[in-house]
């Protein structure tokens, strides 16, 4: 092999190495996760510091438990490592439904399941579903309090 053919085969190499690591570091799941985004201007209450690992791996809750299909249904083929969406690619408007637009709804006497459906395009009312359920079908399953169910349990006070 000529010296020319030797650096074509080191730089396809070196390549591919940088591709190989750019897809895995693109599916890397973070340990903790803050839960904040760049749609939210400013935000009211403390940054909710999620613990991936040990939701995974203590609690043994599988991924499909929380991450979902636009049904709702959980994803239960997912696994540690695959690309999923974040939650605000799919519940597109920041924070929580307005109370006069609930309020309204109500007074139209528009169905629960059609208010459900509204509050879930709205990023925070989607994040606390679908914590805040699973945390209170854990306890009332375990009869405990353990799993948090407040806004200051979860969200820490401002500094």
């Amino acid at each position: 092999m000529d010296k020319r053919n030797g650096i074509v085969l080191a730089a396809v190499c070196v390549a591919i190495m940088f591709a190989g690591g750019s897809i895995y570091a693109a599916t890397a799941v973070q340990d903790v996760i803050k839960m904040e985004h760049k749609a939210y201007s400013e935000h009211t209450k403390g940054i909710v510091e999620f613990s991936h690992k040990k939701h995974n791996e203590e609690y043994k809750i599988g991924c499909g438990e929380c991450h979902h299909d636009d049904k709702g249904k959980p994803l239960s083929n997912l696994k540690h490592g695959d690309d999923v969406k974040g939650c605000i690619e799919c519940h597109k408007i920041p924070g929580q439904m307005p109370g006069d637009l609930k309020k309204e709804m109500k007074e139209k006497k528009v169905s629960k399941k059609e208010i459900a459906a509204k509050e879930m395009e709205y990023h925070a009312e989607a994040i606390h579903e679908n914590c805040i359920s699973c945390h209170k079908e854990y306890n009332k399953k375990n009869k405990t309090k353990a799993a948090p169910q407040t806004c200051t349990t979860c969200h820490p006070k401002e500094k």
